[in-house]
C-alpha cells in the first residue's frame, strides 16, 4: 500500500512516518508513504500556493495549477490505479466501512486543505471522493490525512501483531467493543468481573458478546439497527438490558 500526502506542512507528516507501528510497517515495507511538499510546485518565488478568491470574502485559496503539477508529478497517468482524497469537511463522515474498503487499494493520494479550501476546478478535474472527519471545521487536511492512514494501515495484514484485535474492535460488525481489564484484579475495592479470571474461553467469549452488545445499546443504540442479531444475541441483550436497570 502506498500514500502519497500533499501538503504545504510536510513536516507534520515526516513525524507521522516516524511512529509506532507506522515507521515499522514503512520498515518492513508493507506501507510507503510519500510527502510532496506543493510549495515545491510553485512558480512564484516566494512559494506561494494561494491567492485570494474571485468575489471577495475572507480568506486565502489553494491554486489548481501547483496541485495539478503535485499530481502529475506522481505519474502523468496518475488516475490509473490512484484513489484520490481530498480531506474536506463538506466530505461524506469517515467511518470503520469506508477504513475497509480504502485497505484494498494500492495507492491513494490525499490532498490536504487549507484556508478556505482549494480551487473549485481541482475537485472537478482530479479528485474522487471528499472525505470529512466529522461535522466541525480545523484548520487543514493533515491530522484527516494521518487519521485515515492509520485507521487503513492497521486493516493490513503484518501491520498490527495481533491481528484477531483488529478483527475485535469497535465499529468493525457495526457493534462497540466490550470493556477490557487487566492488572492488578483488585484496586480501590473494585474487582474485575469473576467470569474473566475462570479461564472458561466459552464464557469469556459470551461474557464479552454480551458486554458488546449492552455498550452498543448503551451509547450507540443506532449501529444496531445495522446488526442482524442471532436469538442468543437477542437473549444477551434483553439480559444485559434488565440487569442494567436493577442497577
Amino acid at each position: 500500500m502506498n500514500f502519497n500526502v500533499i501538503t504545504i506542512f510536510p513536516e507534520f507528516i515526516d513525524g507521522f512516518r516516524e511512529t509506532g507501528f507506522i515507521k515499522r510497517a514503512i520498515g518492513k515495507n508493507i506501507i510507503s508513504i510519500n510527502v510532496i511538499n506543493l510549495r515545491n510546485f510553485s512558480t512564484d518565488k516566494h512559494k506561494r500556493v494561494d491567492d485570494r478568491p474571485y468575489g471577495g470574502g475572507p480568506g486565502m485559496v489553494l491554486q489548481y495549477e501547483p496541485i495539478k503539477k503535485a499530481l502529475l508529478s506522481l505519474n502523468p497517468d496518475f488516475k490509473n490505479d490512484n484513489k484520490v482524497i481530498y480531506l474536506s469537511p463538506q466530505g461524506k463522515t469517515l467511518n470503520q466501512k469506508k477504513l475497509n474498503s480504502l485497505s484494498s487499494l494500492k495507492n491513494i493520494t490525499l490532498l490536504c486543505g487549507r484556508y478556505e479550501g482549494v480551487d473549485q476546478r481541482v475537485l472537478n478535474d482530479f479528485v474522487d471522493e471528499e472525505i470529512s472527519l466529522g461535522d466541525y471545521v480545523i484548520s487543514g487536511g493533515e491530522i484527516p490525512s494521518m487519521v485515515i492512514m492509520e485507521g487503513v494501515c492497521r486493516l493490513i495484514s503484518g501491520t498490527i501483531d495481533d491481528e484477531e484485535s483488529v478483527k475485535q474492535e469497535s465499529f468493525q460488525n457495526n457493534l462497540l467493543d466490550h470493556p477490557h481489564f487487566t492488572r492488578p484484579e483488585i484496586i480501590d475495592d473494585k474487582k474485575v468481573p469473576e467470569v474473566l479470571l475462570k479461564g472458561n474461553h466459552l464464557e469469556i467469549n459470551q461474557w464479552r458478546r454480551k458486554q458488546a452488545l449492552g455498550m452498543t445499546w448503551k451509547k450507540r443504540p443506532e449501529l444496531l439497527k445495522q446488526v442482524k442479531l442471532s436469538k442468543e444475541d437477542d437473549k444477551l441483550l434483553n439480559d444485559y438490558i434488565s440487569e442494567s436497570k436493577k442497577r
